[in-house]
């Protein structure tokens, strides 16, 4: 199977069609269509179900798909070790980060690395943890820096990890703040500023209310935390937030309920860092780690 044919039918997948895979290749859709039909010849079956609007895999589209993921992983780990020059720190680097990674720990690490290593090119791509896994399963990125789930696939490889204090919050204005030593119970009754009920930070908060037999009561959810910070800044609820995003416009809630959630550097399981990963990695352990 060639290597170029496997490529074009997973970008196809991963795309969810012809076009935007070609384009994402810098292919022609005739080309890639072709591509595709090259290895379904040499494999005698169908990969694709072309009689639907949406891209649909075969029966036997499926069963290739984990085997064309690990072909070219080790394809890709060949090249890694057969790099002339072992220590060299060059090329290109495709990372992901959360939001709040980028905004509050990325800017350090990044100031760093590209003194140290300038014939590095950075790809940097923002998003939600939840769509950073995703992206990482296509292979689009080499790492990311994202909210660790305590339910991560065993495809998943942790490479650095590190605990963020979260602390209850509202603005010095709400009646939360006039409180001395504020308890669940008290926060029960007014609303809640949190993000979405998948995240790590809302399964930690929703346990401890629902261990109190208490009712949470969230309000517009966001994943967003400076969109967060903001509304609880001018009093629309309490909140949760990472201890280094508090500023003088929120009051920390002394709620005897500590909560932490895992920050930390991902990649996947049996597929070779480049050194410049490695790199950044190192940066990251000695910065956050320590």
């Amino acid at each position: 199977m060639d290597s170029n044919a496997l490529k074009a039918f997973l970008t196809i997948v991963d795309q969810g069609s012809f076009s935007e895979a070609a384009e994402s290749l810098h292919l022609t859709q005739p080309a890639i269509s072709k591509r595709l039909a090259t290895l379904e010849n040499q494999l005698g079956t169908s990969l694709i179900d072309r009689s639907h609007r949406q891209i649909r895999l075969t029966d036997a589209g499926s069963r290739l798909l984990p085997h064309a993921r690990k072909i070219l992983d080790e394809i890709h780990n060949a090249r890694v070790s057969l790099s002339p020059d072992s220590r060299q720190v060059e090329g290109e680097l495709q990372i992901i980060a959360s939001h709040h990674i980028g905004l509050h720990h990325l800017p350090n690490w990044l100031r760093r690395f590209k003194r140290e290593y300038p014939q590095v090119s950075i790809n940097l791509q923002f998003m939600e943890s939840d769509a950073a896994y995703e992206q990482m399963r296509k292979r689009n990125a080499e790492l990311a820096f994202v909210t660790l789930s305590d339910s991560m696939e065993p495809s998943f490889q942790v490479f650095a990890q590190w605990p963020d204090r979260m602390v209850f919050v509202a603005s010095a204005e709400h009646p939360l703040s006039s409180l001395k030593d504020p308890a669940l119970p008290d926060l029960a009754d007014h609303p809640a500023l949190l993000p979405d009920t998948s995240t790590a930070t809302y399964r930690v908060v929703s346990r401890l209310f629902l261990e109190a037999n208490l009712h949470l009561r969230p309000q517009m959810p966001t994943n967003y935390l400076e969109t967060i910070k903001m509304m609880t800044s001018v009093g629309l609820g309490w909140s949760v937030l990472p201890l280094r995003m508090v500023d003088d416009s929120l009051r920390v809630l002394e709620v005897d309920n500590p909560v932490w959630r895992v920050l930390g550097g991902i990649g996947l399981s049996g597929r070779q860092l480049s050194n410049a990963a490695k790199a950044l990695l190192d940066i990251v352990h000695e910065e956050e780690c320590a």
